[in-house]
């Protein structure tokens, strides 16, 4: 680590013109570390939110699957049917949630893994992209959690740039954004496999009536 890039990483004093000690005290930039340990600090508690959120769900769905059981042993299959559309719908928020707290997580391993300035660039960017994703997937969802992603995506940003700017070193967007979407491939294998094994399935016979008025419905 170059001793310039030290000075802003831990936020060393420099001896700078009085010019940019002027401006800087106006605005101060803040060292890099302690803006990214804030940003995983905000990371983490998105995460714990969207645990919440997964036990709520967690709920929702018991209570609906007890009730299509119910419905189904007393051969309403209407009713069974209607249970089974909305707990799909569930179902599909909760496989959201779950990509979304993953890929959340695997951004934090990877942040808290930064300590050059070369890992600010390779790791931070794709890190961006990841928080972007995961924003859009959440708007319909958690209005608040998409407002509050965004706010972490540009305090990173912001660090990227710096960076950048501090070592003269240059974004591979390509291969940032390759990184980003093996990181939200992964989650996404990994929730569908955590739905599967945390819920059970449907009675067959309804499963395939939802199934059927899914296709149907125009």
């Amino acid at each position: 680590m170059s001793e310039k890039f030290a000075r802003k990483w831990e936020g060393q004093p420099d001896y700078q013109p009085l010019t940019t000690r002027i401006r800087e005290a106006v605005r101060p930039p803040g060292p890099l570390k302690p803006r990214l340990d804030l940003a995983i600090r905000k990371i983490e508690v998105q995460i714990q939110k969207l645990d919440r959120a997964t036990d709520k769900f967690s709920q929702r769905d018991k209570t609906l699957f007890g009730r299509i059981v119910d419905a189904y042993s007393k051969h309403d299959m209407a009713r069974a049917n209607i249970l089974a559309n909305e707990l799909a719908e569930i179902r599909k928020m909760e496989k959201m949630i779950m990509h979304a707290k993953l890929a959340l997580e695997q951004i934090v391993l990877r942040l808290k893994t930064v300590s050059e300035l070369g890992d600010i660039v390779t790791t931070l960017a794709p890190a961006v992209n990841v928080l972007r994703s995961v924003k859009t997937g959440m708007a319909a969802v958690f209005p608040e959690a998409e407002r509050e992603l965004g706010e972490i995506g540009n305090l990173l940003s912001g660090i990227i740039f710096e960076a950048g700017q501090s070592s003269g070193l240059t974004l591979n967007f390509e291969a940032a954004s390759e990184d980003a979407q093996k990181i939200l491939n992964e989650a996404a294998t990994v929730a569908e496999q955590k739905i599967k094994e945390k819920f059970p399935e449907l009675p067959a016979e309804v499963h395939a009536m939802g199934q059927k008025t899914t296709v149907e419905t125009p």
